[in-house]
């Protein structure tokens, strides 16, 4: 076929959004005769979402010479401001500060506003948004999304208007951010964008969505974005991110050997396209899965994978070490990670596993702390997920302080949450925290029930460690040589009958005195007795001691 036939082919191939021919024909047209501008571009779209970022660029650079010799600079300053903004993405900021410089210097002689002024104005966007600056990454955005509409340029507008919910969500703006993110989705799923600006939108949705743990418009839009991937099946770019938000979803929603599945694909659709940098996220999601079914060896290994792609393998791999017994590894580790993390959305990530961690080795009081200050970050941004989490956290610290009154409403709480979000293996972990209340408060009949659900769900995932915990659990809480008492009970009895103080008590067990007085009472409701002299006592004569 000669040059203009696969010309035709490669534009109509563009039309049909199917990449792969369009490249393919448009760089033989390319061959025969160099190719136009307009077609250039599209050769770089085709590029680019097959994942051939190198190519893109050479392309949408040629373009945009070709677009100066044809006379349309603004034109010319666009393609250039997408080699830059790609490189941005990419975290090359000093190859993209250069083609900024050489987009400003096409447009330096337009007198009448544009809509590549808009576009420049990006950049500083996404710069304020990195640096904490989120009023000037508000305002900023707002200008170029008004330059957007005022020259009717769906894509600077639609762009521009995801940042300035961004910047609004960012900040705590939680219902202006997330009106101005969902306006924006309008015109993705409407088709009125060009693919460059769509797949960046739905994959920067998804990923506001996941910061603030909005689990159900993160379902809405991974399904939406799935739709919009699948009518173009030759596509690279982009459909990586789908899976791996996919796999999180799917997770959470208890369907594991698909998650697993669907990580693992991600990692092939990023070895082989231009978003190698989140193939980390993909490794991550495998680990997680991994630690939550028991495989151990296979978690070590693909946080380990993680890692070497840039992504912080926390709090995971410290959850990881606690299930496996190595609990000073797993307190070194998050202790550091939670030290050196700032910004509430982030910290809240890594707060849960803190908490559990904590209680784990005896520390109540940084476990207090950080559930404390996980109920702040939920008031602040109010989503049902962060509300679920700072519940649970709350209960269990109740609990650990011997308050099983308020630890079972905390609990209950967000039993309810996560029932109604239909995230299963959350709901169980609460049930367990939810049967220990009861079995602390004496209702024995109640805790069974608890406990008989959560291993019926655990049982259903495969949750392999979750249900070796609940296992002891239930042999500890039915061994009728404890006579009712929870393993810290035991230690404060112990204590109590050498006649030591609830001061000295709290100070051995590095708790706070009003927890320990918290179990005192709880020891005497379950012992029947109403002093320290009769609990010793009843130590003595029980062999507890």
């Amino acid at each position: 076929m000669d040059g203009d036939g696969e010309l035709a082919r490669g534009r109509d191939a563009g039309r049909r959004l199917a990449w792969a021919d369009a490249y393919a024909a448009l760089s033989l047209a390319d061959q025969s005769s160099a190719l136009a501008a307009a077609d250039l571009e599209l050769m770089a779209t085709a590029a680019y979402l097959l994942g051939r970022l190198e190519d893109c660029h050479k392309a949408m650079q040629r373009a945009s010479r070709a677009y100066v010799e044809s006379g349309d600079p603004r034109r010319a300053a666009r393609c250039v401001f997408w080699v830059a903004f790609t490189l941005l993405l990419q975290g090359d900021v000093a190859q993209a500060g250069g083609w900024l410089a050489r987009a400003n210097r096409l447009l330096e002689h337009e007198r009448h506003e544009c809509a590549e002024h808009g576009f420049m104005l990006l950049p500083e966007v996404l710069q304020a948004l990195m640096t904490g600056d989120f009023v000037k990454a508000s305002a900023t955005a707002a200008r170029a999304a008004e330059i957007g509409a005022r020259v009717g340029d769906a894509d600077l507008h639609a762009l521009a208007l995801h940042f300035h919910g961004r910047a609004l969500v960012t900040d705590g703006r939680i219902t202006e951010g997330l009106a101005l993110l969902d306006e924006a989705m309008v015109a993705v799923v409407a088709g009125e964008l060009s693919p460059y600006v769509a797949g960046n939108i739905y994959c920067s949705m998804i990923d506001a969505c996941q910061e603030i743990s909005d689990l159900r418009r993160a379902h809405e839009w991974t399904t939406a974005l799935t739709t919009w991937c699948g009518e173009q099946p030759d596509m690279i770019t982009f459909t990586g991110q789908c899976l791996v938000h996919r796999a999180e979803i799917m997770q959470l929603r208890g369907a594991w050997p698909e998650a697993i599945e669907e990580a693992r694909r991600a990692c092939a659709r990023f070895a082989q396209g231009a978003d190698q940098y989140a193939v980390g996220a993909a490794y991550y999601r495998q680990a997680e899965l991994h630690r939550a079914r028991g495989v151990f060896a296979a978690a070590a290994d693909a946080y380990q994978q993680a890692s070497q792609w840039g992504r912080e393998p926390q709090p995971g791999l410290a959850l990881l070490r606690l299930a496996q017994g190595r609990t000073e590894a797993a307190e070194a580790a998050i202790r550091r990670v939670v030290a050196e993390t700032a910004g509430g959305l982030m910290r809240a990530k890594l707060l849960p596993a803190h908490v559990e961690i904590m209680l784990a080795v005896g520390d109540v009081e940084a476990a207090r702390a950080s559930a404390a200050e996980l109920a702040d970050i939920a008031g602040s941004y109010d989503t049902p997920t962060l509300r679920a989490l700072a519940l649970n956290c709350r209960g269990a610290v109740l609990l650990a302080e011997g308050d099983a009154g308020a630890a079972l409403v905390s609990l209950r709480g967000a039993w309810q949450v996560w029932h109604e979000l239909d995230v299963p293996h959350e709901a169980a972990r609460s049930r367990v925290l939810v049967g220990l209340a009861y079995l602390a408060l004496g209702d024995q009949d109640a805790a069974t029930m608890e406990f008989a659900a959560a291993r019926s769900v655990f049982t259903r995932l495969g949750a392999g460690p979750d249900l070796d915990a609940l296992e002891k659990l239930s042999k500890q809480n039915t061994d009728t040589s404890t006579h009712g008492l929870t393993v810290r009970e035991l230690q404060v009895l112990r204590l109590l009958a050498t006649g030591k103080t609830n001061h000295a008590i709290a100070a051995d067990l590095s708790l706070a005195e009003k927890t320990v007085e918290r179990h005192v009472s709880n020891i005497f409701t379950k012992l029947g007795v109403p002093s320290r002299a009769a609990a010793t006592a009843y130590a003595y004569q029980h062999q507890l001691l």
